[in-house]
């Protein structure tokens, strides 16, 4: 069987790849390269997916390439199976200077991708979706799938636009569609330039953390194993198609909270830092999994406190290549 799988030198896509070659599966990792955080991470990613190859009864090609070139993308899907669609510009921050960009990758990119999908008829496509669809009005908290969908960045119209047609694809033309809302997700191989990395890279030398705001606003932190292990559930079951599904961790964390989770792990000497907080930024995000749970028997499996502790170790065991990345993000 042969899973396409976008993004997949990314953080979630390269994870979620070395996951499917482990288990046996061809790999076709789609990624256009895009220098919005340090390369070399997805070279180790590419590196790591190529090795595990070699060592198990799984394949993987890499295929340099853009979601908005349509005839790649037909060309890809055309011999794939499943496609999990992990690309797309992220940040929310850097949504606000680009919005259309943001779109052109995150929507344009998808309907190209729905489009081969519908065109060569293939088992299901999963599509990584995201917690910053719902905004942050702290009266829904914790969030469902039921309640208003209100982003406040470009970022997440975007990602709201990418899986509304994705779900419209299931009903109009019978495409098994599913997306994935993700909560904040973490783990090795992160983007250098988000929180836990930042903390952990700080601490580790000797820095104390700084948390942008006054650290009241909170965070459904996911560990990255738990997304791979939603996705990986959808190779064997249709109960979910044509939905969108909160895959969060069902507990939230203030930022100020995981900056001394951190610090106490490192360094319980240093004292917190603060600084001006970013305005696009949601207050606080939340999910309510009950729905993954009834639908793909979703559980995950990590807290907050072991997520950290998984992180720091990797941290500690690649500092020679990865903290120069986060020391220059």
């Amino acid at each position: 069987m042969e899973i396409l799988v976008t993004g997949g030198a990314g953080f979630i896509g390269g994870h979620l790849s070395a996951r499917f070659i482990s288990e046996g599966y061809s790999v076709v990792a789609l990624d256009a390269m895009h220098p919005y955080y340090d390369l070399d991470i997805k070279r180790h990613t590419i590196d790591q997916c190529e090795r595990l190859a070699a060592e198990t009864d799984g394949a993987y090609e890499f295929v340099e390439g853009d979601i908005r070139d349509s005839s790649l993308v037909s060309q890809l899907v055309k011999t794939a199976d499943y496609v999990y669609h992990q690309a797309g510009r992220a940040g929310v921050r850097d949504s606000v200077a680009e919005p259309r960009v943001y779109n052109e990758v995150n929507v344009d990119g998808t309907l190209n991708l729905l489009d081969a999908a519908r065109e060569w008829g293939i088992e299901r496509m999963v599509m990584a979706s995201s917690s910053s669809v719902y905004g942050g009005r702290e009266e829904y908290l914790p969030f469902g799938e039921t309640d208003p969908t209100l982003p406040v960045s470009p970022y997440g119209a975007s990602k709201l636009a990418a899986e509304r047609y994705l779900c419209s694809y299931h009903q109009v033309y019978d495409l098994p569609t599913v997306a994935l809302r993700y909560f904040t997700v973490y783990g090795p191989r992160m983007r250098p330039n988000m929180a836990i990395s930042n903390f952990v890279s700080r601490c580790t030398n000797g820095d104390p953390p700084v948390v942008y705001g006054d650290g009241t606003q909170t965070r459904d932190f996911t560990f990255v194993d738990d997304i791979v292990d939603a996705n990986v559930s959808l190779l064997s079951t249709d109960r979910a198609d044509g939905e969108a599904l909160n895959i969060g961790s069902a507990d939230n964390i203030a930022i100020r909270d995981l900056a001394t989770e951190i610090r106490d792990q490192i360094d319980p000497e240093l004292e917190l830092e603060y600084a001006d907080r970013y305005a696009a930024d949601a207050d606080h995000t939340h999910a309510d999994i009950t729905k993954a749970a009834k639908l793909i028997g979703y559980d995950p499996n990590h807290t907050i406190s072991e997520g950290v502790t998984k992180f720091i170790e990797w941290y500690q065991a690649n500092r020679d290549w990865y903290e120069p990345l986060v020391l220059s993000s």
